[in-house]
């Protein structure tokens, strides 16, 4: 253990040698195997989890480190199982993060102030980062891999739970819809692509700036403050329509031909390619629906509900040849909460519009027709909704919430595997922590030896 601990802390002093070499003042706070870590990592996460708002109990300087060499732990582990991560995912979440970042912060300007360090080596940063956790998680999942869940496991689990532990399940619903899409006039489409076509020849004749376009505009929100800017983008997560137009631009000074996706109409300027990613500015125009064709779609969806109530045939007959809503027409209308996977919904789970109906309702029946925006396409849609089913808020049991308590056991399980691995891991790793770093009462008790 001499010998360990004598070139543990030879490398720790080439470390900081290397370190003073380049004018950079370091501190070691803890080593991890043959790993340091280094006060700068520690200040630099912390700055970050007060960006993201991240709460952190405790004192940060005593739960940030430990947190730090937990994570040399797992990427220890990753290094023995030879868990590796594709550099194309890493790079497309960097990039959605680093435009995140300009989104709020304002400009690639201010990241750069905000973070003190320059993009590229604030993207070389955060990609190292977002490697290790990717890694990490791997090694947690084939750590838990194998657990097994049986309904006599999770009765036992609940019958065990302290009262107090039981949690509270708010009150659900189950939801079906049909939605109809109201009729845009033709000459409402022909004025919007006039309008962008006259974009197009003003950046293609140099008398207009396509990002300032962009700004003044662009009915794309997000990316309209950044000149239209999208970002490095995968062709994979754009809309295909975009995508295919747009990995065609080879010419960053001119502007694409219309593009119709399904949140309306674009035109795309080519900024940079970078292997199979991709960074365009685009100006989006959608064409708006009128109050005539509103009202018409409202008075055929309430005939349909009318239909419905007198029994002609059954909302779930009605939903596959009336409903233009494709997430849910081929499944009798059914809504899907994509958080759980299951059919129900907490109230605020739902469309704000439909929770606003649904909750004055009761099972089995039928709303009237209401206006709602349509959340993909950000664009008005007239629905009727019938309330299938409704749980009220009540304390959790095994007869009505299985599914909820099997997923707290499943939770459960996964901790202690991963908590009795890492207790076990601590006990055959070395660990050093500085005395100005020990005097902290850590989550995992095995560090201080």
């Amino acid at each position: 253990m001499k010998l360990k601990s004598f070139i543990i802390s030879l490398f720790a002093a080439l470390s900081l040698t290397s370190a003073a070499q380049n004018n950079i003042a370091e501190e070691v706070a803890w080593v991890i195997g043959d790993q340091p870590i280094y006060k700068s990592e520690i200040e630099e996460a912390y700055q970050q989890m007060q960006y993201e708002r991240t709460p952190i109990k405790g004192d940060p300087y005593c739960v940030i480190p430990e947190q730090i060499a937990l994570e040399k732990l797992f990427l220890n582990q990753a290094d023995i199982d030879t868990v590796e991560v594709q550099n194309s995912m890493v790079n497309m979440q960097v990039d959605t993060w680093i435009n995140y970042l300009i989104t709020n912060l304002g400009s690639k300007e201010k990241v750069e102030e905000y973070f003190r360090k320059p993009l590229p080596e604030l993207r070389e940063w955060r990609a190292e980062a977002m490697r290790n956790q990717s890694r990490t998680e791997q090694v947690k999942r084939s750590l838990v891999k194998d657990i097994k869940v049986t309904p006599s496991d999770v009765r036992r689990y609940f019958d065990k739970l302290p009262a107090d532990s039981i949690p509270f399940v708010p009150m659900q619903v189950a939801v079906q819809i049909i939605t109809i899409n109201p009729t845009i006039p033709r000459q409402e489409i022909e004025d919007v692509k006039a309008r962008l076509r006259d974009y197009s020849d003003r950046v293609n004749n140099g008398e207009s700036d396509f990002s300032h376009l962009a700004i003044l505009y662009s009915e794309d929100t997000g990316s309209s403050p950044r000149g239209g800017e999208i970002g490095f983008t995968g062709r994979g997560h754009l809309e295909p329509e975009y995508a295919a137009v747009a990995f065609n631009l080879n010419d960053p000074k001119k502007v694409s031909k219309i593009v119709e996706t399904q949140y309306g109409f674009h035109i795309i300027q080519l900024i940079e390619k970078r292997g199979d990613r991709i960074n365009t500015r685009h100006i989006l125009l959608r064409p708006h629906v009128s109050d005539e064709d509103l009202i018409k779609a409202t008075q055929r969806l309430d005939s349909v509900a009318s239909d419905i109530r007198e029994k002609k045939f059954t909302f779930e007959e009605a939903a596959p040849y009336i409903s233009q809503d494709k997430d849910t027409r081929y499944s009798r209308g059914v809504m899907t909460n994509s958080e759980t996977g299951t059919t129900y919904f907490e109230m605020s789970q739902l469309p704000q519009e439909v929770a606003k109906i649904v909750d004055k309702m009761q099972p089995g029946e039928i709303s009237d027709a209401f206006i709602m925006m349509d959340p993909k396409r950000n664009r008005e849609t007239v629905a009727i909704v019938k309330l299938t089913a409704r749980i009220d808020a009540h304390k959790a049991n095994l007869s009505d919430d299985f599914q909820t308590i099997k997923n707290m056991y499943e939770v459960s399980a996964r901790e202690k595997i991963v908590r009795e691995w890492i207790d076990k891991k601590i006990k055959n790793t070395y660990v050093k922590i500085e005395d100005n770093w020990s005097d902290c009462t850590f989550e995992h008790a095995g560090w201080k030896r």
